[in-house]
């Protein structure tokens, strides 16, 4: 575990790789490219290697470069891909992936399956979908736990800010992450913070939220909504949620849940602090 991690400053900004890609990301791209698309070619001149047809395709219609100018030495081409490849910008590279992921002369489907297990494990906030990269975490979505944590921790609610952390650490570690306690810590937050609007630990989320509804004037459809979303609580030995015994639970399932209490979190901090139950 790094220094970082060990002492606590985690951060959904810096967890989910959504406007930036880090060293590990990148080298684990150009590894899939190399491997690929790169590694068979044995031929020392391109224009006799199974590669020249993409070759020629990345120049002319994705660096907008005159073919002329394409080194004739295999190794050349190599070398002038990989400088770049390194040294452009994060959605230059994720252009460039899905360019030459569209070019049907080789095993696309096992090259795309490749990049999204590099993509997962690298906690990068895309995938490819449909053959396009898609963003499956966005910008609010990230703002929406960062905001969720520092309010918490503004407003001195502990217990709800060390289960958020708790369940982003969870989800973004990168060699072992932890979808189903994820979850369990992501409900937990939201059970915290009820718990506190209602001044008891010993209520359930259903009770808590019955004992505060009236306070600050959460709609029955909404209280409804949320009770459906988080009743998942038990008074006996905590948490019980469905999705936790499911054997595909994956990092989809817990950053929707991640991101859905954090933003129960912000709605009741907000209420609870213009109705005065927070100071």
């Amino acid at each position: 575990m790094k220094f970082s991690e060990r002492i606590g400053i985690t951060k959904a900004k810096d967890s989910i790789q959504l406007e930036y890609i880090d060293d590990d990301l990148k080298n684990g791209l150009w590894n899939i490219f190399h491997a690929y698309y790169l590694d068979n070619c044995k031929e020392r001149h391109i224009i006799y290697s199974d590669l020249h047809g993409l070759i020629i395709e990345i120049w002319h219609n994705f660096f907008k470069k005159p073919i002329d100018e394409i080194p004739p030495e295999t190794r050349n081409v190599k070398s002038e891909l990989r400088t770049w490849f390194f040294g452009c910008e994060w959605f230059e590279l994720y252009n460039f992936i899905e360019f030459c992921s569209n070019n049907d002369s080789f095993d696309i489907e096992a090259i795309i399956d490749s990049y999204n297990d590099i993509l997962k494990r690298e906690v990068s906030g895309y995938r490819f979908v449909n053959g396009l990269i898609s963003p499956i975490t966005s910008e609010v979505e990230i703002n929406e736990i960062d905001e969720a944590i520092n309010d918490s921790n503004d407003k001195n609610l502990i217990g709800v800010k060390t289960h958020l952390e708790n369940s982003l650490k969870m989800l973004s570690h990168k060699s072992s992450p932890d979808y189903r306690n994820s979850i369990k810590e992501s409900i937990s937050a939201v059970e915290s913070i009820s718990k506190t609007l209602s001044s008891t630990s010993k209520n359930s989320l259903s009770s808590a939220l019955d004992k505060i509804k009236g306070k600050i004037k959460l709609h029955s459809a909404l209280e409804k909504g949320f009770k459906q979303i988080y009743g998942y609580t038990s008074d006996g030995d905590g948490i019980r949620h469905a999705l936790m015994e499911e054997s595909n639970c994956d990092f989809e399932d817990a950053k929707y849940m991640l991101v859905s209490c954090s933003a129960f979190v912000n709605y009741l901090i907000s209420k609870g602090t213009k109705t005065g139950l927070l100071k």
